[in-house]
C-alpha cells in the first residue's frame, strides 16, 4: 500500500527524517543537481517571500512509513501557475504506477489552487539536442511519452530549449499541462510565466541577455504545444476525476460488521444500525465510497495492551460458533496471577456484564480498525474529510479493557496515527463519556481529548467523565469533560458545544477526530436527551465550520427508526458549513 502525503512544514520531528530520505533520492536519481540546491529545500518551503513562490512537498510512503518517492511543486501565486520542480522514485523500490500516482496528486493540488496549469522541464527527445548517449535519449523519450498520456507536451516554436552556455548539453523542453482545460497559452501570459521561471528558478545561472532572448522568441499568439508524438490524440488519458466526485465525503463502510450479530433480546448494538444509516446517506448524494485496505497489528498495539489484544483474538478464535461469553466476575487485576477460567478472565479485561465475546467479535472489530486506518491515511494523503461507518463501536475501550459494546478504540487508533504528523484533537459527542480516549491519552499533550456527555451520576460508564478529570503529567489540561444534566434543551447543549469547539480552535490541531454518537436523539434507548433532525443539522454545521481535516467515526446511536435520518441531517449541516466560502 502506498500513501501520498503533503508536507508543508519540513521541521516537524516526524518530517525531518523524511526530508533526509528525499535528499538521498535526489542525490541518487538527479546526481547533477548542485548540493546547494538540495540543501535549501527546507528554506524554500518555509520562506516563500524570499523565493517568490510557495513550495510543497509530496512524499509517497509505504505501509511502514518508508519514503518511496516524492514530488516538489512550486506555486507562483501572483501569476497563478504551478511549476513541478522534481518527481523521483527511490531506486531500491521502483514501482510501476508510483510516478503516475505522484503526478496525479500534483495535478489535484494544482486544480485545488485553481492554477492556470503546470509547467515543468523534460530533457529532449531530439537527437540533435541529446547527442552523446543513446540510453539517455531513450529514457527522455519514455519520460515525454509518460507525460503525454496526461496531455502534457512541450511548448512549440520558442528558444527555451537553447543552451545557456556553449559547453552545456541537452537543454530541456518546457512542458505545459493545461489540466484538461487548455492546450494553448496567450502570448502575453506565456511571456510573463517564462520570465518568472527563468528569473526565480535560474536567476543565479541565466544571464539577463539569455532570459530576454528566450522571451523575445515567443511569437505565436496563442503559444501552442507540440502535436502528440507518442500516441494518437484520442488515446490521451484524462486522469482528472470529476471535481464534483472528489469534493464528496469519503465513506468507508465496515463490510465485516454484519457477522457480529448478537441476537439476545434487548441487545441494541445490531447490524440494522449500519443499514439504517447507509440507506439514508445514499440518498444524500454527499458521499463517495472508498475501498478498505488491510493493516498490520502494530497500529493497534501502539494503542492497546498486547496481553489484552492476544486474549481477545485467541478467545474469539477458539469459541464455538454461536456461543457468547459474558463477563460476570471482575477480579482485582493482578498481573502476576491472572485468572484461568474464561468467564472470569473475561472480567479481567472487561468493565461491564453486557459486552460479549464470541467467534466474530474480533473479526468485526478488526475490520473496523482497517476501515478507520484506511480513512485516516486518505486524510493524511489530502482528503479534507472522511466518515467511517462501522460497528461494533470503539470509544469505551481503554488500553487494556473493553466494554460498552466496544473492543478496539477506533478513534484512539486514528488519533495516534495522526499524532505522528501533528497535533490532534478528539471531540466525542456520543451521549456516553469517551472514557477510552481519555484513559489512553491522559498523560499526553499532543492529543486533546474533549467529551460532551450525560453526567456519570446517571449515565454509563458511570465511573469516568467528571469535569475535574483534566489529565496528568504532560497531559494536564489536555483532557476536558463536559458532563451535562439528564434533561437539557438543545440551546443549552449548543452553548456547551461552542465552548468545546473554542478549546479545539485554541489548540490549533492539524487533525480532528469526531466520535459521532447519535444516541443523543429523541427516543434512543440508551440516552435521555431529545434532539431532533434539525438539531443534528446545527451540530454538523458547528463542527464543519472548523474547516480542518476531519475524520468522523461512528459510535453510538440505537433508535433504528430515526438513526439514518439523523445521520443524514448531521452530514448535510457538516458538508454545507465545511464547503462554504
Amino acid at each position: 500500500m502506498i500513501r501520498i502525503r503533503k508536507i508543508s512544514n519540513p521541521y516537524l520531528e516526524v518530517n525531518i527524517r523524511k526530508m533526509e530520505k528525499v535528499k538521498e533520492i535526489i542525490k541518487t536519481q538527479i546526481p547533477f543537481l548542485a548540493h546547494k540546491k538540495i540543501e535549501e529545500i527546507e528554506d524554500q518551503m518555509v520562506d516563500p517571500l524570499k523565493y517568490k513562490y510557495q513550495t510543497t512537498l509530496f512524499i509517497a510512503e509505504d505501509i511502514n512509513d518508508a519514503v518511496r518517492g516524492f514530488a516538489l511543486l512550486l506555486y507562483m501565486s501572483d501569476l497563478r501557475f504551478c511549476f513541478l520542480d522534481y518527481v523521483a522514485v527511490s531506486p531500491e523500490k521502483t514501482s510501476s504506477g508510483l510516478g503516475g500516482a505522484l503526478y496525479e496528486r500534483v495535478r489535484e493540488e494544482a486544480e485545488a489552487l485553481d492554477a492556470f496549469g503546470i509547467f515543468f522541464e523534460c530533457l529532449p527527445d531530439d537527437p540533435t539536442l541529446c547527442i552523446d548517449d543513446k540510453l539517455i535519449l531513450k529514457q527522455n523519450k519514455q519520460r515525454l511519452a509518460f507525460y503525454e498520456r496526461f496531455g502534457a507536451r512541450p511548448i512549440a516554436n520558442t528558444s527555451y530549449e537553447t543552451t545557456v552556455y556553449p559547453e552545456d548539453d541537452s537543454p530541456p523542453y518546457l512542458i505545459f499541462d493545461g489540466l484538461n482545460r487548455r492546450n494553448s497559452i496567450p502570448n502575453a501570459r506565456a511571456r510573463e510565466i517564462v520570465k518568472a521561471i527563468l528569473d526565480r528558478k535560474y536567476g543565479d545561472y541565466c544571464p539577463k541577455s539569455y532570459v530576454q532572448m528566450v522571451i523575445d522568441s515567443i511569437q505565436d499568439d496563442p503559444v501552442v504545444l507540440r502535436p502528440p508524438k507518442y500516441m494518437r490524440k484520442r488515446d490521451i488519458r484524462l486522469y482528472k476525476t470529476p471535481l464534483t466526485e472528489k469534493s464528496k465525503i469519503l465513506l468507508i463502510v465496515n463490510d465485516k460488521h454484519i457477522i457480529h450479530h448478537i441476537k439476545e433480546r434487548g441487545y441494541v448494538e445490531s447490524p440494522v444500525r449500519v443499514k439504517s444509516i447507509q440507506k439514508e446517506l445514499d440518498k444524500s448524494g454527499l458521499f463517495r465510497y472508498g475501498k478498505v485496505r488491510e493493516y498490520p497489528d502494530k497500529f493497534i498495539l501502539e494503542v492497546h495492551d498486547r496481553h489484552y489484544f492476544n486474549f481477545f483474538k485467541k478467545v474469539c478464535q477458539n469459541l464455538p460458533k454461536g456461543k457468547s461469553v459474558y463477563p460476570y466476575v471482575f477480579p482485582i487485576r493482578n498481573p502476576a496471577r491472572p485468572p484461568k477460567d474464561l468467564s472470569v478472565k473475561a472480567g479481567y479485561y472487561c468493565f461491564d456484564t453486557f459486552t460479549p465475546l464470541n467467534q466474530n467479535a474480533y473479526l468485526a472489530a478488526r475490520g473496523g480498525v482497517n476501515c478507520t486506518l484506511t480513512a485516516t491515511d486518505e486524510i493524511i494523503a489530502g482528503s479534507k474529510f472522511a466518515y467511517v461507518l462501522t460497528r461494533p463501536p470503539g470509544h469505551h475501550t481503554e488500553r487494556s479493557v473493553f466494554g460498552g459494546f466496544c473492543y478496539f478504540n477506533n478513534c484512539a487508533i486514528a488519533a495516534n496515527r495522526f499524532s505522528k504528523l501533528g497535533k490532534v484533537a478528539i471531540l466525542d459527542i456520543d451521549f456516553h463519556h469517551g472514557n477510552g480516549q481519555q484513559q489512553i491519552f491522559y498523560h499526553r499533550n499532543d492529543v486533546l481529548t474533549v467529551s460532551i456527555h450525560g453526567h456519570p451520576s446517571f449515565a454509563y460508564p458511570y465511573f469516568t467523565g467528571f469535569s475535574d478529570e483534566k489529565g496528568e503529567d504532560l497531559g494536564l489540561g489536555f483532557n476536558v469533560n463536559f458532563p451535562l444534566p439528564e434533561k437539557i434543551s438543545f440551546e443549552y447543549y449548543t452553548k456547551t458545544l461552542n465552548k468545546a469547539l473554542k478549546l479545539i480552535r485554541d489548540f490549533q490541531p492539524d487533525y480532528l477526530v469526531v466520535a459521532l454518537g447519535l444516541d443523543t436523539a429523541k427516543g434512543d434507548p440508551t440516552g435521555t436527551w431529545d434532539f431532533l433532525q434539525t438539531n443534528f443539522v446545527t451540530t454538523g454545521k458547528l463542527i464543519g465550520d472548523l474547516k480542518i481535516p476531519i475524520l468522523i467515526v461512528q459510535e453510538g446511536g440505537y433508535r433504528s427508526q430515526s438513526l439514518g435520518l439523523n445521520a443524514r441531517a448531521f452530514f448535510n449541516g457538516f458538508y454545507q458549513a465545511f464547503t462554504s466560502k
